[in-house]
């Protein structure tokens, strides 16, 4: 722990050195020590069960032996090497990632993060089809960089100049909150057909293409109907455009399928990921065809892209989802999910929507069923009283009025019963019947 000896100077320490941009959670902030399977220790040695990991990143738990053991000899024997070279990690990796993406995705360039994941696709896609308008999705989130942040649609998050040309948004898929005032049954997916509107209005005609996250994770957890991404898809390539998917917080069997994509039978051009992929260990990546990345021979390169020891977590990690079937216990304990959080809706008016699969779910909290109106203050006493009593859950949605609950792939189902419970009990002490 260094210099610093107790938590009251770790958090004037932060206020002093870290920008105050840097968002810190709860009223006295939670200063962490240590990490060990699905839980996590503060400074004081208090245990928490860690249903948000590092938002929806330590996918195999914190601490996986399997991949700091990987990390301990890789990093013994190259820690940093460069594109110009080629290294062992780095090209197992990305045969890996070959092998379990859909279609024909065969090559990756890697990166440091998810915004560089879904910058790098992007810049692909425009050089592929020679075009440059880029369309996005209302409530979609997808980084920080100058780019990515223009692209991201939810205001909170667009903090500053993002004066991005050539980019346009489309309807996104938000059930609950529905654009057109309507009811997946008798829509005709008209979110997903407005596209060509935004198009034939908003561009020349053509596009270079269509970036979506599979399922909005900082939007509220919003899961398209199952048809949405066909039609995207369908339009997508009628204007000439490629189909980007970002699944950097909701792949590596998050949703019970490697890629949430897969839920919805489509083959995307590009994917960007990131997060869970290295199960903590920074790391991006995007992938695309052989065809269209091949437009593009560079130079380009990435000076802690394809980090070896990053890599080398990486592709442990991948080893460690698919030895234990971690993405099967996603769909099973995604079920008890499921069926525990449909009965808090039924027993709290609080609870306006349940949504989600696999190991990735979204609570949304109204102050009133008919209108709707977020409960943005109610969510934060949710979120605190849930961490006094040792659980970690994350808040998401244009106005932090959705709890997200993403805990570790591994996770057994008293360990599920266990954190839900504690969930029941905060919304029950709070009197949000």
């Amino acid at each position: 722990m260094g210099n610093i000896n107790n938590k009251e100077e770790l958090i004037s320490k932060h206020n002093k050195y870290i920008m105050p941009s840097v968002h810190v959670s709860y009223k006295e902030p939670l200063c962490i020590k240590k990490g060990e399977g699905e839980y996590l220790y503060d400074l004081d040695g208090k245990k928490y069960l860690d249903f948000y990991t590092g938002i929806m990143v330590i996918v195999s738990g914190h601490c996986n032996k399997k991949v700091t053991d990987a990390v301990s000899a890789q990093i013994k024997e190259l820690q940093h090497s460069t594109s110009f070279f080629i290294n062992i990690p780095v090209v197992e990796l990305a045969e890996k990632l070959a092998k379990i993406t859909p279609g024909k995705l065969q090559q990756s360039f890697f990166v440091n993060s998810g915004s560089e994941a879904v910058e790098g696709a992007i810049n692909l896609a425009q050089i592929y089809t020679g075009k440059d308008t880029v369309i996005g999705l209302q409530h979609g989130y997808h980084g920080r960089t100058l780019l990515t942040k223009t692209l991201t649609a939810i205001s909170v998050w667009r903090e500053g100049q993002t004066n991005i040309s050539n980019i346009r948004y489309t309807p996104n898929a938000y059930c609950y909150r529905c654009n057109f005032n309507s009811s997946p049954d008798r829509c005709d997916m008209a979110c997903a057909r407005y596209l060509e509107e935004v198009i034939q209005t908003q561009t020349k005609g053509e596009i270079a293409c269509v970036v979506a996250e599979t399922i909005q994770g900082v939007g509220g957890l919003i899961f398209p109907p199952k048809d949405y991404f066909k039609i995207i898809a369908e339009i997508t390539k009628k204007y000439g455009g490629l189909l980007i998917i970002d699944e950097v917080q909701c792949g590596m069997g998050r949703t019970g399928n490697m890629f949430a994509i897969e839920h919805y039978d489509v083959e995307p051009d590009i994917i960007a990921m990131a997060k869970g992929l290295a199960n903590g260990f920074p790391i991006g990546v995007f992938i695309s065809t052989e065809e269209i990345a091949s437009c593009f021979y560079g130079p380009s390169v990435s000076t802690f892209g394809g980090n070896p020891v990053s890599c080398a977590a990486a592709s442990a990690n991948l080893d460690y989802i698919f030895e234990n079937k971690t993405i099967e216990n996603s769909k099973k304990i995604g079920r008890l999910f499921e069926e525990q959080l449909m009965l808090l809706k039924e027993k709290y008016k609080i609870i306006g929507d349940v949504r989600g699969k696999g190991l990735f779910w979204g609570i949304e909290l109204v102050k009133d069923l008919k209108t709707k109106e977020p409960a943005s203050e109610e969510t934060e006493e949710i979120l605190q009283y849930c961490k006094d009593e040792g659980l970690l859950i994350g808040e998401c949605g244009d106005y932090f009025h959705v709890l997200r609950l993403g805990p570790p792939l591994n996770i057994s189902e008293e360990k599920a019963y266990e954190g839900i419970k504690i969930l029941d009990k905060a919304i029950s002490k709070l009197n949000f019947k």
